[in-house]
């Protein structure tokens, strides 16, 4: 890993809903138009990655327009040629063998800039079958299961199957392309993987997930986590507990990266920051928020006709171990109810869903930024605005070039591929 610390990395957003719904206007338009828009943006600004989400059901949670993320990544990959592709997708649903070609091919076609953020899913059973949501427990078992496979696959290959043949070809010794055999409660796959080696080894495992199974499938195979870190000590928590248990699956020192978003307002002026946050706190949507709340809180709790200005009574929450969606989340919540917050400022809250958020001036946010570096507590940052003018101009002429100025961002691209670009040590073969 080195001696010295790495520099703090950067990633941003793509979504293509706008792009969705401008299409189905205007068939000459593209479905990408936005996404381009954004990558070359991250291209030129020298920003790690572009990070697709993906949500499975109409309607919840703004996943209408959503495109799916492998396919809208290789098409963004082609405009551009440095930025990581870090694809959402879930292990719920999804089958380790068509997990592994898939990312092998986004890898190959990206030349070595592909990365795999592992979800269990909260939503949208409804379109895999007849059943339930499967428990937490029951779909953490199943990612374990997924990813010990999908890294057996792309291990199956050894070093020298292929050759060069000396005419320009490659000569392949099969011999040295093992089947994996892998026989689970959820899997049984044979392999091998039937595409070459891949240009990283293996994509860049991301995992979001800060239940107490997404912590323990995040220590054992991330090399990245996505966390919900509202607070300072919220993070310093977060990470002594998962570094704890990585090291106990005697994973390197350092290992996961810490990967957070971060939802900035941004002022000319620390008051015309305040101002914005007062104003939009003022203009939230109270009946809109309370849905917001309570799937924050599982989706089992009733707040419409409760008063804002007085906490939820405590019978009302839920138990955490009764919740089978998005515990990590309803345990953020719950706290912060627990705590005596009012309905009004929880809904309030609950917009930025759990994440850090932060308003000042472009210098008073690297401040913030630059704190929690320095604490070890963040190691790759998600900076959006990069669709909405005002922000843009805060985030490319203000923020990065403050976090350049500390020293605390690469000035450039460190490698060919986004492994390099996180200066993670390869991947240890299974």
């Amino acid at each position: 890993m080195g001696s010295e610390r790495r520099k703090l990395k950067t990633v941003t957003g793509v979504s293509g809903s706008r792009d969705v719904y401008a299409a189905a206007l205007d068939p000459t338009r593209s479905t990408l138009e936005e996404g381009i828009r954004i990558a070359r943006i991250a291209q030129e600004n020298k920003i790690g990655a572009i990070f697709a989400a993906d949500l499975l059901s109409f309607g919840a949670q703004g996943a209408i327009g959503a495109q799916e993320p492998l396919i809208q990544l290789a098409a963004l990959g082609a405009v551009t040629t440095d930025v990581g592709l870090i694809a959402t997708v879930s292990t719920t649903f999804h089958h380790p063998y068509n997990l592994a070609r898939l990312f092998g091919t986004l890898d190959h076609i990206s030349n070595g800039r592909a990365a795999w953020n592992a979800v269990t899913s909260s939503l949208g059973e409804e379109n895999y079958g007849d059943g339930d949501l499967p428990s937490p427990e029951q779909r953490y078992a199943r990612a374990t299961e997924s990813i010990e496979v999908v890294n057996a696959l792309f291990d199956s290959w050894r070093p020298g199957a292929l050759r060069p043949d000396g005419a320009g070809g490659v000569t392949l010794d099969d011999s040295l392309v093992r089947p994996v055999d892998y026989a689970g409660q959820h899997f049984s796959v044979r392999g091998p993987l039937n595409i070459p080696p891949l240009p990283q080894g293996r994509p860049v495992q991301f995992q979001a997930g800060q239940s107490a199974g997404g912590v323990e499938l995040g220590a054992r195979f991330a090399e990245v986590v996505f966390t919900s870190l509202a607070t300072l000590e919220d993070a310093i928590t977060y990470t002594k507990k998962i570094r704890a248990r990585a090291a106990e699956w005697g994973r390197p020192n350092g290992l996961p990266l810490i990967f957070s978003s971060f939802h900035a307002t941004y002022g000319a002026t620390e008051q015309e920051a305040r101002r914005l946050v007062r104003e939009a706190a003022e203009a939230t949507d109270f009946d809109a928020g309370r849905r917001q709340l309570a799937d924050m809180l599982g989706g089992g709790i009733d707040l419409s006709e409760l008063p804002l200005d007085k906490p939820i009574p405590e019978t009302l929450l839920p138990q955490l171990d009764s919740v089978h969606r998005r515990r990590g989340r309803v345990e953020i919540f719950g706290k912060l109810a627990a705590s005596g917050a009012t309905l009004r400022e929880l809904v309030i809250a609950a917009k930025d869903t759990g994440h850090w958020a932060a308003a000042g001036t472009p210098e008073q946010l690297a401040d913030a930024i630059e704190e929690r570096y320095r604490a070890d507590v963040l190691d790759v940052i998600s900076l959006g605005g990069f669709t909405d003018g005002r922000t843009h101009d805060f985030v490319v002429n203000g923020l990065l070039p403050e976090l350049r100025r500390r020293k605390l961002l690469d000035t450039d691209y460190l490698g060919g591929t986004y492994r390099e670009n996180l200066e993670l040590p390869a991947p240890t073969r299974t």
